[in-house]
């Protein structure tokens, strides 16, 4: 249970060659920055020509800035039925930025159908896949790749950190240093702590063997469709095996979670 196959299908994901390059799980960690340095395509120029901070909410479409006879129907946007309008022409697929969004850097790229509320500061380098949510006041600090049909919830923080397709973390959470699994869900306050107490590197240990990972910074692998109660918190270099789920207002100890394991 230390290598990415173990924890993550990546079949049909964009970014397989990321977790590919891997042997050890958290040797994606580092990667994360130099992999989106390569892979992305920003396309937020238009906006970011206007200032950082977005006065006036915009749509972009097919590649056409539109500010003017906006009209939204909000839905959600991860299960497509956010609407978007201008005039009488429905705009299938815009990115919707709300007013009130901040763009720090021009090195951020949107996925079709993407919709960023009010609030939100966008630091790059960052990769938001199609349909993805970014909620009201959710602070993205960068080196984020961010799957399809995931969720950046309302006051949630995350940094250095990747998200596979349909990864949700809906409210109050910290997402640090880690890695979520497709289909995980986070319970509202869940907090994945990634920096020991002590000044030293994590490490990880599997039976009688201890893994030096030389990381100083590290939060939680998190296997394909788990999931964790609210208010709970994980330990520096936790590994959650798919499937699994951990309690209500639980701390999670350091290790390593066999798939479906129950922690509470």
């Amino acid at each position: 249970m230390i290598h990415p196959e173990d924890y993550f299908d990546t079949t049909d994901w964009e970014h397989k060659d990321l977790l590919e390059e891997a042997e050890l799980v958290w040797e994606i960690l580092p990667r994360i920055k130099p992999y989106l340095r390569e892979k992305i395509r920003p396309n937020l120029g238009a906006l970011r020509n206007q200032g950082p901070f977005l006065t006036r909410t915009s749509a972009l479409y097919q590649g056409e800035l539109i500010q003017e006879d906006l009209r939204l129907m909000p839905g959600d946007a991860t299960k497509g039925n956010f609407r978007v309008y201008h005039r009488d022409r429905e705009l299938p697929g815009a990115i919707v930025l709300y007013g009130g969004v901040t763009l720090a850097g021009e090195d951020i790229q949107l996925g079709e159908g993407a919709v960023v509320e009010s609030g939100a500061f966008l630091q790059g380098p960052t990769i938001i896949g199609r349909y993805t949510e970014v909620r009201q006041g959710a602070y993205v600090r960068g080196s984020c790749l961010v799957g399809d049909y995931c969720v950046v919830g309302h006051v949630t923080e995350i940094k250095n950190a990747v998200l596979l397709n349909g990864a949700k973390a809906g409210h109050f959470a910290y997402i640090g240093d880690s890695i979520l699994g497709s289909h995980c869900n986070l319970g509202a306050g869940t907090k994945l702590a990634n920096l020991k107490i002590v000044r030293s590197a994590v490490t990880v240990q599997v039976d009688k063997k201890v893994y030096e990972t030389g990381l100083r910074k590290f939060g939680v692998i998190m296997g394909d469709r788990t999931e964790t109660g609210c208010n709970s918190v994980t330990s520096p270099g936790t590994l959650l095996g798919p499937r699994s789920i951990v309690g209500a207002n639980v701390t999670v100890k350091a290790g390593v979670y066999p798939p479906r394991s129950v922690v509470r």
